[in-house]
């Protein structure tokens, strides 16, 4: 029987004195961040008056956050991850105080606010990859599963709390106080890092001297000759693109359930991972780690077929706290396989990786929802979604093997079971 207090999400990686003030500091910086995302939106619509300038803002972000994620991944690799680390936090930090200024100022100019979403979007990019890596240096294997359960709960709380925050503080202190707001949040976070020891390149010194290109080209092939890494990239993609219908999400209010239900839609999926997240106990110890991912992959989209058939409100965000615990669980797993089943030399680089493909899933996503939806109708087009995922991930789980045994390290090792070349009948050399 499993004793209640190992429900709940595991505490343990708290007792480390440098993750725990990250994590402290995270949750400041994340409710500022969600700040200044419901803000530009809103600021580039009045001074536009144009929804077409506001979807331009998101594109304009999408490019420098993927390039930016792979650069910062190459450097955590042969750099001190602290100090690429305290630039990216501090950069986010310089750019919020400049869109302060020019609300400020009152510049009303489209581009401004395009160039800076850009700049800051590249650095959010290098940020979060180069802050994935560092984790594993903080705190040992074993407690990697309940340190990722714990970053997640923060940022899908503050994404669900920020906004209403945002909306709350809005009319009353207006747009340039709260980009001030984020900027002073992100200064506990770079006082987190600056507490951090220094966390130098573990045997990458021979390629210190090597363009940070090929060090991406090095990452890419590494993947590419590990099958458990491989796979655990498609099945994420393939959740993230197949399974995550949120462009439908006001055509199904509009159509399905009323128009003002959209609000319960979006929170009822971040709102299923902070419940999955407080009570991650119950899946954070788990050992199969690669079975593990592709049966949280399962279970989104049977959750997302779920909701795309609901036919009320209630059975909907029912399947959508359903289907948000199993893309938490799907995430906790897949972070951790990446964070332990590779040499910490390569950590920055396969982190890069992932964050593109987390950026790139959602938006091709949207591009195929919107298209199918048009074409087949919205039930369809969910529920298929959701039908594909689970047939992906059976797939991948029958026919590689490697994930399917795949278990979490022992502790202490650079590399976990499983983590060797692709069976493909010739061999492949190690990049590392």
């Amino acid at each position: 029987m499993v004793r209640g207090k190992q429900l709940l999400v595991d505490a343990g990686p708290l007792r480390v004195g440098g993750f725990r003030r990250l994590w402290t500091a995270g949750i400041v910086s994340a409710l500022g961040a969600q700040l200044t995302a419901v803000v530009v939106p809103l600021q580039i619509y009045e001074v536009s008056g144009s929804s077409a300038s506001v979807g331009l803002a998101g594109l304009v972000g999408l490019a420098p956050m993927a390039a930016a994620a792979l650069w910062g991944g190459a450097l955590a690799d042969v750099r001190d991850r602290r100090r690429v680390l305290l630039t990216t936090t501090a950069g986010i930090g310089v750019t919020s105080l400049l869109l302060w200024a020019q609300a400020w100022a009152d510049l009303r100019s489209v581009g401004v606010l395009l160039v800076l979403v850009g700049v800051q979007q590249a650095l959010f990019g290098a940020h979060s990859t180069v802050s994935r890596a560092v984790t594993p240096r903080l705190v040992r294997p074993e407690l990697l599963p309940a340190a990722n359960a714990l970053q997640s709960v923060v940022l899908l709380s503050a994404g669900i709390a920020g906004p209403l925050l945002a909306g709350a503080l809005l009319p009353v202190v207006g747009s340039a106080t709260l980009y001030l707001a984020d900027a002073v949040a992100v200064c506990a976070t770079v006082w987190a890092v600056w507490r951090l020891p220094a966390l130098p390149a573990v045997g990458g010194g021979e390629r210190r001297q090597d363009p940070v290109p090929r060090q991406i080209a090095d990452g890419v092939r590494f993947v590419t000759r590990r099958q458990v890494l491989l796979t655990v990239y498609l099945v994420d993609f393939a959740a993230l693109s197949l399974g995550l219908p949120t462009a439908l999400f006001p055509q199904l209010a509009a159509e399905t359930f009323h128009p003002s239900d959209i609000g319960v839609l979006y929170a009822a999926v971040s709102a299923g991972g902070v419940l999955a997240g407080l009570f991650s106990g119950v899946f954070t110890r788990v050992r199969r780690l690669g079975a593990a991912v592709a049966v949280s992959a399962g279970g989104w989209g049977l959750a997302v077929a779920g909701f795309g058939s609901a036919g009320s409100l209630p059975a909907a965000v029912a399947w959508l706290l359903a289907a948000g615990g199993a893309l938490l669980a799907l995430g906790v797993f897949r972070k951790t396989v990446l964070q332990t089943a590779v040499p910490d030399g390569m950590r920055g680089r396969l982190q890069g990786i992932d964050t593109v493909v987390a950026v790139g899933g959602p938006r091709l996503g949207d591009l195929l929802h919107g298209t199918a939806g048009a074409a087949f109708g919205v039930t369809w087009t969910v529920t298929g979604g959701g039908a594909l995922t689970v047939l992906a991930a059976l797939a991948l789980l029958l026919f590689c093997p490697r994930l399917r045994h795949h278990r979490a390290p022992d502790g202490g090792g650079e590399e976990a079971p499983g983590v060797r070349p692709c069976a493909t009948g010739r061999s492949s050399r190690s990049t590392t």
